[in-house]
């Protein structure tokens, strides 16, 4: 059975760095679109960032360009997240998402169809 597992959230100050991984079993994800996701309380779910199959293509979310870099480790059938000069509104549950096979980075929710159970993130002021 495929499953995405994320890791590496938690408590960081304001300014600080996060890297958040995906780690994918059961299944290869090497020919899949891959993203991430947030939800923060009480909010509706919001796309973050995607990458394409190959790892040629990505997408971001204004709201974390510049602050996020989404990479893709083909080999590992790994994709990690980093995040530098954090804010307190990204502090959200994350969620790492497989989507269109052969596909181009989107950050279009519903064409993801295998999803992690998400890790938390919390960003103090």
């Amino acid at each position: 059975q495929a499953q995405l597992e994320e890791s590496g959230g938690g408590l960081v100050q304001a300014g600080g760095s996060l890297r958040l991984s995906c780690a994918a079993s059961g299944r290869t994800f090497s020919a899949y679109a891959m993203g991430w996701f947030r939800q923060a309380p009480g909010k509706e779910r919001e796309s973050v960032a995607a990458i394409g199959w190959g790892g040629y293509t990505t997408d971001y979310a204004d709201s974390v360009k510049g602050r996020f870099t989404l990479s893709k480790d083909n080999a590992k059938n790994t994709v990690y997240l980093q995040m530098n000069n954090l804010k307190p509104e990204d502090t959200a549950v994350y969620y790492c998402a497989a989507g269109p096979k052969w596909g181009r980075a989107t950050l279009s929710m519903g064409q993801y169809d295998y999803w992690g159970q998400g890790t938390q993130v919390t960003v103090s002021s």
